[in-house]
């Protein structure tokens, strides 16, 4: 699947572990982006409260699928913002037309992706290889997915909807901001060496 981005634990940080994380024990980062980051990387397990179990579980597949995390002993968790989200009705203000509201988008699309395992490979994603799954996925990106749910939602649109939702929380994290040596939570100090290669004092210098 190789316009769907990797994970960026498949590549090697370039920054030191830690180096981002420090950030949050200095007075360079307010009190709401501190709460905000630490609670994400305490986040207790998750009961999801939209989504019914077998639609969660789904939905944490397809997560796996297209942010695969192999050298973490904890993956971050994409699911439950999404699941969150839907349950509180937030939303970025805006969506394609010919997707309806993002409640009934995500439940015709899971199931959709659902759907398509059982016709492609005759059983349903939650039980494809991982390898089944990705084929699954792409066929939905290119819209060649078969099954009924995709006669009446885009699945191209709602593919890319699902991989930017994702991709939006992966990289809200901080172990992912800390992969791209992102600095940009401490949010206090204003920006001044703003030329081609410069660096503030606080951003993370990229391992020998």
């Amino acid at each position: 699947m190789a316009s769907i981005p990797a994970s960026a634990d498949m590549i090697s940080s370039p920054y030191p572990a830690g180096t981002v994380r420090a950030l949050l024990a200095t007075d360079q980062v307010s009190p709401p982006t501190r709460a905000a980051l630490e609670a994400r990387l305490l986040a207790p397990a998750y009961e999801p409260q939209f989504f019914d179990a077998a639609t969660y579980e789904l939905l944490r597949m397809v997560a796996a699928r297209l942010f695969p995390q192999p050298d973490r002993p904890e993956p971050i968790e994409l699911a439950p913002a999404l699941d969150q989200r839907l349950l509180t009705g937030g939303s970025d203000g805006w969506r394609y037309d010919v997707l309806p509201p993002d409640r009934e988008a995500y439940r015709l699309g899971l199931g959709g992706i659902r759907e398509s395992g059982r016709v492609m490979f005759g059983a349903p994603f939650e039980h494809l290889t991982d390898l089944q799954q990705d084929v699954v996925l792409q066929a939905v990106q290119n819209e060649t997915a078969p099954g009924p749910i995709w006669e009446t939602l885009s699945a191209g649109r709602f593919f890319e909807e699902l991989l930017a939702e994702l991709t939006e929380t992966y990289y809200a994290h901080p172990l992912a901001q800390e992969e791209i040596g992102y600095a940009g939570l401490a949010d206090l100090p204003g920006w001044t060496h703003i030329g081609l290669n410069e660096k503030e004092a606080r951003e993370p210098e990229e391992a020998k």
